[in-house]
């Protein structure tokens, strides 16, 4: 099978790119190479196996994308530009490069006959993940405002009776609730991904990552994820900076779990004609204090500070359920969470 891999340069998309070709797929990388996310390489190549092609293209520029996906079986949508950023100012960015560049590249398939996509969606398109209450039953919470944020109430109430609720595990089938720039893109990929389907009989997969992390991680950039952050103050001396009180619950998977995914998502025999979402995840979630101090510790470095500090838009608890991956894809998270902080404490960033 050839596989057009976009952003296949990035922290991801480098680990399905070594994933494919272990497998023994051919693999075509399609990667910008954003200065935000990379460095300037030499030669103009980043660190891709040799047997990797490689073209430098924008997924917003129509030749570059046709040319690309020329040749192509199937698509591996990595590109994107990920994060919370750093305000609204980046609106313009964000839906340029996901939404757009995402539907380049669909026309694009429509063009060349290619008729299968596996798109790198987001745990964040859930909002605040699933909560009960004892009364009311499964409710959607309001999002938290800046009041309560800064009083230290950071847990989301019922929106009928203000108790509080238990958090649960996120289903596929939950209702979208995008709450920042970032999430709302995702949501508009997916939405795309599905009309396209609809409209050409294909097939396209969402892989719904949850919170990844792994060696290649991009540092110091407001773009990163937080286990990156992490790691940065770590190598520069300084504890880890936990936001709010530490309790977030998130489900932190390994770079090489996901990259297991989407081979998996790829050969898999899957129903065309609209999208198919999964949560890939570990299935066993940990609160963000407790990443900190798991890494922390492999470090050798000093321990995490409860800063009590938040950001609007981000979310208190979101845990998913991975029981569909499991049953559909038959893909289940192998590493470790211990393993995995450990191997990440030392592991290169970008």
């Amino acid at each position: 099978m050839r596989v057009l891999l976009t952003g296949g340069a990035g922290f991801i998309g480098s680990h399905i790119a070594e994933t494919l070709l272990g497998a023994g797929h051919d693999v075509r990388v399609l990667d910008a190479l954003l200065p935000a996310v990379h460095p300037a390489y030499p030669g103009g190549r980043p660190d891709l196996p040799a047997d990797v092609e490689f073209i430098v293209g924008d997924v917003r520029d129509r030749a570059a994308v046709d040319n690309a996906v020329s040749g192509t079986d199937t698509i591996c949508h990595q590109a994107a530009m990920v994060g919370l950023g750093l305000d609204t100012q980046d609106m313009p960015e964000y839906a340029g490069i996901n939404d757009l560049g995402t539907a380049v590249l669909l026309a694009a398939m429509d063009r060349a006959g290619v008729g299968r996509l596996v798109l790198a969606s987001s745990m964040v398109i859930y909002g605040e993940g699933r909560y009960t209450c004892s009364e009311h039953g499964v409710v959607q919470p309001a999002p938290r405002t800046p009041g309560d944020l800064d009083a230290g109430r950071f847990e989301p109430r019922c929106p009928v009776c203000d108790a509080e609720l238990e958090p649960g595990t996120v289903p596929e089938d939950a209702p979208a609730d995008p709450r920042n720039t970032y999430a709302a893109t995702k949501l508009a990929q997916e939405h795309l991904a599905a009309a396209w389907a609809r409209a050409t009989g294909g097939t396209a997969v969402a892989l719904r990552y949850h919170n990844v992390y792994g060696p290649r991680m991009p540092r110091d950039t407001p773009y990163a994820g937080v286990a990156s952050i992490f790691r940065s103050a770590l190598e520069h001396g300084r504890a880890p900076q936990v936001f709010e009180d530490g309790g977030q619950r998130r489900d932190f998977v390994h770079v090489g779990d996901v990259a297991a995914a989407n081979l998996a998502a790829l050969l898999h025999d899957l129903p065309s004609g609209d999208l198919r979402a999964y949560n890939i995840a570990s299935g066993t979630p940990h609160t963000v204090g407790e990443m900190a101090a798991a890494l922390a510790t492999a470090f050798g470095g000093a321990s995490p500070v409860i800063s009590g500090e938040y950001r609007l838009g981000d979310v208190r608890h979101i845990v998913a359920s991975p029981e569909r991956a499991r049953d559909e894809l038959d893909f289940t998270a192998h590493v470790d969470f211990a393993d995995g902080m450990r191997e990440f404490s030392t592991a290169p960033l970008r």
